[in-house]
């Protein structure tokens, strides 16, 4: 068949370990054959970061800005035991706080089901979209190690004159000291994306942090939402019979496992990053999440919601067999390409990637799976296998599909 055209490219990021093993695969296997693929490639692999002091990354999310859609692959944020390993220069930051911060944006995370797997939470009939602000916290935060005893304090000075600080701690040894912040602008477009996703999705909105105790940070973020929401959307929520509503971060994870699902959970930063992983483990596995950062200009950012699956890394370097799961990238891959086909009106692309999408129901619901999700299948007899046979089964049945 001839080649599916492209006319503006993708941003690409490469990453590290295993999933880089797998981006290899799925572009060679899955969309090389039948794409004519354009991309912008950004190798953000951690010895390449290393080498351009990080500054690979930041290009990589300009690029997003200028061109209006990226697929990234999982990368390695470094610490300590990576240092060594890699010889890194420095400890970098998360690459995933990079681009987000350049970005702005929100990052919505959806779990991918099939019906021969059941929630663990057996209540929860229908999927629960995490929406994770994508700006702030601990990942632009700095940090200091506090070598004797002392006096540590929070000082702002503003640029009318203005002088604050409080004291943080009066160290009487070592310690460590972390800084954070977070915008008004960015949690503002945060709750706007938020409530137009609920209206897009015409899902419940719920939001939750810790106000109570961080009552000036954490009480920033709820006043906004609250403006927001009564400003621009309460009654179109009205109307709709949507509800939205704030809850304390303890309340909302006891509601969120008695509830039946189908709504939009709202977090900040941090608490997105591992709710996510609690929604999609619940759901079936880390490898079965979608993820997709959307900035306030309309630029979409699609990605695993998983890391880079380091313990199949090194079992595929001593050359043995690894069945890992490449579904939620092969999601960012047909997500992205969806959206670039959305941008530039390229139906044809657009089709191939819900049928990619097919194939990967197909293969799944004909029993035919990686190693982590045969053991949560019921009502058919699965058949593992390992990585490359799995691609090999999507692409007989997205061969199936185009033909």
């Amino acid at each position: 068949m001839e080649k599916i055209k492209m006319t503006t490219p993708l941003v690409e990021m490469d990453g590290d370990e295993m999933t880089r093993i797998l981006w290899k695969m799925i572009k060679d296997e899955l969309i090389l054959p039948y794409v004519d693929l354009k991309t912008e490639y950004y190798d953000l692999g951690l010895p390449k970061r290393d080498a351009t002091e990080d500054k690979i990354t930041v290009e990589a999310a300009e690029a997003t800005k200028r061109l209006g859609v990226a697929v990234k692959c999982a990368t390695i944020t470094p610490n300590a035991k990576r240092m060594d390993e890699y010889k890194l220069h420095q400890m970098w930051k998360s690459p995933n706080g990079t681009i987000r911060s350049i970005l702005d944006g929100t990052v919505f995370r959806t779990p991918i089901t099939i019906p021969s797997i059941k929630p663990v939470v057996k209540n929860w009939e229908q999927p629960i979209t995490i929406a994770r602000h994508a700006y702030g916290d601990v990942y632009k935060s700095v940090e200091l190690r506090v070598p004797e005893a002392g006096v540590a304090k929070l000082v702002f000075d503003g640029e009318s004159g203005k002088h604050e600080e409080v004291v943080i701690h009066n160290f009487k040894g070592a310690g460590v000291l972390q800084g954070m912040h977070n915008l008004d602008k960015s949690i503002t477009s945060f709750a706007h994306s938020c409530f137009k996703y609920a209206l897009d999705t015409n899902k419940d909105l719920w939001f939750a942090t810790k106000d109570t105790i961080s009552k000036k940070y954490d009480g920033q973020f709820r006043e906004i939402f609250e403006k927001v929401y009564e400003e621009n959307y309460k009654a179109e929520f009205e109307k709709r019979g949507l509800e939205y509503f704030y809850t304390l971060i303890d309340d909302a994870v006891a509601r969120v496992i008695r509830s039946k699902g189908g709504y939009i959970w709202a977090c900040k930063n941090y608490d997105g990053d591992v709710m996510s992983d609690m929604i999609s483990t619940a759901f079936g596995s880390l490898a079965m999440m979608t993820s997709v950062l959307v900035s306030p200009e309309g630029n979409y950012e699609y990605e695993a919601a998983h890391g880079t699956v380091t313990r199949h890394y090194y079992k595929y370097l001593k050359g043995e067999e690894t069945s890992t799961n490449p579904i939620a990238t092969i999601f960012a891959w047909s997500g992205a390409l969806r959206k670039r086909g959305e941008k530039d009106g390229l139906k044809d692309l657009m089709n191939y990637a819900d049928q990619l999408e097919g194939a990967c129901f197909d293969t799944l619901n004909d029993g035919i799976a990686t190693k982590d999700l045969v053991n949560l299948m019921e009502g058919i007899t699965p058949k593992q296998v390992n990585s490359k046979q799995f691609i090999a089964a999507i692409r007989e049945r997205l061969e199936k599909r185009l033909a």
